[in-house]
């Protein structure tokens, strides 16, 4: 288990801390967007985009002119946020309500990935995140498309992720009141798909998947 830094050492409910990759890894691996913070000199941002996985470093794309991807390639610090929400917890207590979810924060620079290959094959691994097989249905990118888009990885290595699970942590004097307490569950579930206006053909066999899921 890599040992966390000054940066990632959780300090606030560190029996919640996480440091193996494995653990990193299925966070980031569940997630479509993370959340983006650097500071440019003047001020500090926070910016969403979509992310994704590929070996031990997380990847984002952009347009080259955008803000996030021209302060990015400047090789500022950067540190990257995915947040899952689980579930609501309601204690007997007002102060011991809580949530349960799953967590993670990258520390570090991203770096451009130049090699036009790789560019290619990194954007397919992203539309299999989307949905596994699309990469081989929709038009590939072209060369003026590739060019205009910058694609950042970060290396996995200072990293820490922090989960909770379970139900409420009543202190022990309140055990008794006659308050309804325990878990509200959240999850993200697909919906039906909804096929475009211009759409042609049959439905692929991860639209027919995602339908039954």
């Amino acid at each position: 288990m890599p040992s966390p830094t000054p940066r990632t050492r959780i300090r606030r409910l560190p029996e919640l801390a996480l440091y193996e990759k494995a653990a990193l890894y299925s966070i980031i691996d569940s997630a479509y967007v993370c959340h983006i913070s650097f500071y440019d000199g003047e001020s500090s941002h926070v910016i969403p985009t979509a992310c994704w996985r590929d070996g031990d470093r997380l990847y984002v794309h952009g347009s080259n002119g955008g803000r996030l991807i021209r302060q990015l390639t400047s090789a500022k610090e950067a540190a990257v946020a995915i947040t899952h929400l689980d579930g609501l917890v309601l204690a007997k207590s007002a102060f011991n309500h809580a949530m349960n979810y799953r967590s993670a924060i990258i520390y570090g620079r991203f770096n451009a990935v130049n090699d036009e290959a790789e560019k290619r094959r990194l954007m397919d691994v992203f539309m299999r995140l989307i949905a596994p097989g699309r990469e081989g249905d929709a038009r590939p990118g072209s060369a003026k498309e590739f060019a205009a888009t910058t694609i950042l990885g970060i290396a996995l290595d200072e990293t820490a992720a922090k989960v909770r699970t379970g139900g409420p942590i009543d202190d022990e004097s309140d055990l008794d009141l006659p308050i309804w307490a325990g878990v509200l569950p959240m999850v993200t579930l697909p919906q039906t798909p909804i096929a475009a206006s211009t759409s042609i053909g049959a439905e692929p066999v991860y639209v027919r998947q995602w339908k039954a899921s």
